[in-house]
């Protein structure tokens, strides 16, 4: 048996976010002691592991909660798709060396950016979620874009990238400071407008993915600075917290 403490070492998930599992479902402790503190079993582990396959395919919690307890589920399909997953961005790793072990010997002398290249990775991600079944959020959201230009939806992602940008005049404060938490609710009433009915469950799910590493936080951060998209995250969890309870 673990503590809380120690799944959270071995995962690098938050003691707060694992408290969280425990209260809405997800993830129950297979024990609690007389201390009261949650222990976690290796079957707990299993069902964290592929709790973080489905968070890497950007499911809500709610659905993969669903998704684990349906009678269809089927634990190998699950892991062969994250072998799948895992093996996609170990070549997109080597490619990045292989360009960089370039440059170095050769310097800047052709540019390419194929290296860069997350079709592959970002098609793969696609296709392993549609074979989950979409989620009503999506579902939302397709209909929503049929009939909007490219124009306009470029138009509506550089607005939610100029909101999260908004987050890096805040960085310096606390995440749950009043500016902080009116900046994640106009975040929220933006992509409920716009995208798809954003609830607090929703919306944690976002703010882990921006400040998760990878695409999201690059380019937040690219638009507010370094730092900018972690700082979000600690806002919409503050935010969200609250809102929840």
């Amino acid at each position: 048996m673990r503590t809380v403490h120690e799944v959270s070492a071995l995962t690098g998930v938050s003691v707060r976010a694992l408290h969280h599992y425990d209260r809405i479902g997800l993830l129950k402790p297979a024990a609690v002691s007389e201390a009261g503190y949650r222990l976690y079993d290796e079957a707990s582990l299993e069902r964290l592991q592929l709790i973080l396959l489905f968070r890497e395919l950007q499911f809500p919690l709610k659905d993969i909660r669903g998704i684990l307890e349906s009678p269809s589920f089927d634990r190998n399909k699950a892991l062969e798709q994250q072998i799948g997953l895992l093996r996609l961005r170990r070549e997109h790793l080597d490619n990045l060396i292989l360009l960089a072990q370039g440059i170095l010997l050769r310097g800047v002398n052709h540019l390419t950016f194929d290296a860069f290249d997350m079709t592959k990775i970002d098609a793969y991600v696609a296709e392993a979620k549609k074979s989950w079944g979409d989620t009503p959020a999506y579902r939302e959201y397709e209909q929503r874009r049929e009939g909007r230009g490219r124009n306009e939806e470029l138009a509506l992602g550089e607005g939610l990238m100029d909101l999260l940008a908004g987050f890096a005049e805040l960085k310096g404060g606390p995440a749950d400071a009043p500016e902080a938490q009116e900046t994640v609710a106009r975040l929220q009433a933006y992509i409920t407008a716009h995208f798809y009915t954003c609830t607090p469950e929703i919306l944690r799910g976002l703010g882990a993915l921006y400040g998760g590493g990878g695409r999201f936080t690059e380019n937040i951060d690219a638009r507010g600075g370094e730092g900018t998209a972690a700082f979000a995250a600690k806002a919409i969890e503050a935010y969200c917290d609250g809102v929840q309870g």
